[in-house]
């Protein structure tokens, strides 16, 4: 069979740069690429945040018999208008789609332009559901699938069984090889993506990625994962594991592997602050053989906050993993929650302390009642809602207040736009596209919410999608867990 797999660009009028602050390469994808090869068909990766025009031009040429499209919460309207507009150019192909979102809340794909739905980590029910198209037999039941019958219904398969995070295929980058050179995140180009792990124990309360991974903590095999650190051309690699340090005696390990197979590579990863404090040692290692970079989700200042946010973290804890990354020489991104409940003052205190702190890179993200989380059980509260009572996922970028703000909106927005404008330098340092000479002064985002829509009218026209104007990883880096650079699952 042929298959084609789209990674969504959004609508660039709502998310302001949309899909030019930082694109990495749409790791998820590669994964279900793996596979379908092994099965021997031809696969296709459209990445429509590089090639926004050549969707026409792909599905005239292709002819897919599978159309898979995965995405965040963000992308839902933009996923169905793709469905829908596969439904009209290549009427063949079965279509299909996942992501974090789609394992959430699946009701929101439940439309006739699509035909399944893959929950959780989704390359074994891939796998599965194409042997069954290729053999013409019913997909549906298949567990870990939603699938639409004769009657529009959909079904569900059940629950997927627990999966073996070694027994999934390394991803096929090979698909993207004409792209490759063009993924990046700030000063770091090209960059690779990879994961060690998956999941993570923890409950912060703003995160939805325990619930998709059901709070397992999957772990590589260390020979398999410098087997594929070796395969890597990039010389910079971002490890996209939701926490990869988590346990310190394998990373002691892993980091040893790669040193003894003389590994040349700069990384950048994720970390908490209480895992980097407890672990100096490991953190040293780590910056020996190439750690160039952390991302420290500070989330707030407030201790308060910190407490709410069951971050399991202080202030002053926040104040000395900052300094003792700077002492070691590892640069740090670090991303602050802005709570629609600030005033005047918190934003003036949050300026103060990153300025006071010698922050080096800081992202900021709007807090979100994120889809899996406590605070998205119901929508009561969010203000911009679909004509078909569904939020106006467009909005849930993390850079638009969904919610009610204390400031008057337009006077909320002002403040929150000034902590981009106020830490500029910081973004032109890290070669960041738009704070460049070359670039736009400083980042715009459309601050005005749309109307609520007619489902046949919401869909966008046009562009950490995971990215924003400093590309500011997901509320904490957990909302769909939108990083840079966080491939969906």
């Amino acid at each position: 069979m042929r298959i084609l797999l789209i990674y969504p660009n959004c609508r660039r009028e709502i998310i302001g740069y949309g899909d030019e602050g930082a694109i990495a390469e749409p790791l998820a994808l590669e994964y279900l690429a793996s596979v379908a090869i092994a099965l021997g068909h031809e696969v296709q990766i459209l990445d429509l945040r590089l090639h926004p025009d050549k969707l026409d031009l792909t599905l005239l040429s292709a002819q897919p018999d599978v159309v898979g499209v995965t995405g965040y919460s963000m992308h839902v309207l933009r996923m169905l208008e793709l469905c829908r507009h596969v439904r009209r150019v290549a009427p063949q192909a079965t279509t299909v789609v996942g992501g974090h979102h789609a394992t959430i809340m699946p009701e929101d794909f439940q439309v006739p332009e699509v035909d399944h739905i893959v929950t959780g980590e989704g390359v074994g029910p891939f796998q599965i559901l194409l042997e069954r198209l290729a053999a013409d037999v019913p997909v549906a039941p298949l567990a870990g699938v939603w699938s639409r019958t004769e009657d529009a219904d959909f079904v569900f398969g059940g629950k997927a069984p627990a999966f073996d995070i070694d027994a999934i295929p390394p991803p096929n980058r090979a698909v993207v090889a004409a792209d490759r050179s063009r993924y990046f995140i700030d000063w770091m180009k090209p960059i690779a993506l990879m994961r060690t792990t998956v999941g993570c124990p923890y409950r912060c309360s703003f995160c939805s990625l325990w619930r998709i991974m059901d709070g397992q903590y999957h772990r590589r095999d260390i020979d398999r994962v410098v087997e594929e650190i070796a395969s890597i051309k990039e010389r910079n690699i971002f490890l996209v594991d939701d926490e990869p340090f988590i346990n310190a005696k394998r990373m002691l390990a892993l980091g040893q592997a790669i040193q003894a197979a003389g590994l040349d590579h700069d990384y950048f990863a994720y970390c908490r602050i209480d895992t980097f404090m407890n672990h100096l040692d490991v953190m040293a290692l780590w910056r020996d053989i190439g750690l160039k970079r952390l991302f420290f989700g500070v989330e707030t200042i407030f201790d308060a906050e910190l407490a709410s946010y069951q971050k399991r973290q202080k202030r002053d804890e926040i104040i000395a993993g900052l300094n003792m990354a700077r002492e070691m020489g590892i640069a740090v991104m670090s991303n602050f929650i802005v709570s629609p409940q600030y005033g005047h003052e918190e934003f003036a205190q949050l300026a103060r302390f990153i300025e006071d702190n010698g922050v080096d890179y800081p992202t900021f993200t709007i807090l979100t009642p994120i889809p899996g989380t406590p605070a998205c059980e119901s929508f009561d509260g969010i203000l911009h809602m679909q004509a078909n009572g569904r939020p106006d996922w467009e909005l849930f970028d993390l850079q638009h207040p969904v919610t009610e703000t204390k400031l008057p909106r337009e006077d909320f927005m002002r403040e929150y736009f000034g902590l981009y404008r106020l830490f500029g330098g910081a973004y032109a340092r890290a070669g960041h596209p738009f704070y460049q000479p070359e670039g736009l002064a400083a980042p715009h985002i459309v601050a005005a919410a749309p109307a609520a829509r007619s489902p046949a009218l919401s869909a966008p026209s046009g562009s950490r999608c995971d990215e924003r104007p400093a590309p500011a990883p997901e509320q904490g880096r957990h909302a769909d867990r939108r990083s840079p650079a966080r491939p969906a699952r």
